[in-house]
């Protein structure tokens, strides 16, 4: 199983990108058998692009509130 523990989203040249950090866990002995794992993704669904545009909206807000 993996669990997800950071996400970081940005654009570059390529479009807008996902980074994704997790543990991979074991599911019998629930256990870690890896951490810090990290893949990167170039989203090319639009669908996608604007789920993560929410995601920027959210942080944003939180920062123009301080």
């Amino acid at each position: 199983m993996k669990k997800v523990t950071s996400v970081t989203i940005w654009n570059d040249s390529a479009g807008r990108r996902i980074s994704v950090t997790y543990s991979d866990i074991d599911e019998n002995t629930h256990k870690v058998t890896q951490d810090n794992v990290r893949e990167n993704f170039i989203l090319m669904d639009s669908g996608e692009v604007k789920k993560t545009d929410a995601v920027i909206k959210i942080a944003q807000d939180i920062l123009d509130a301080q």
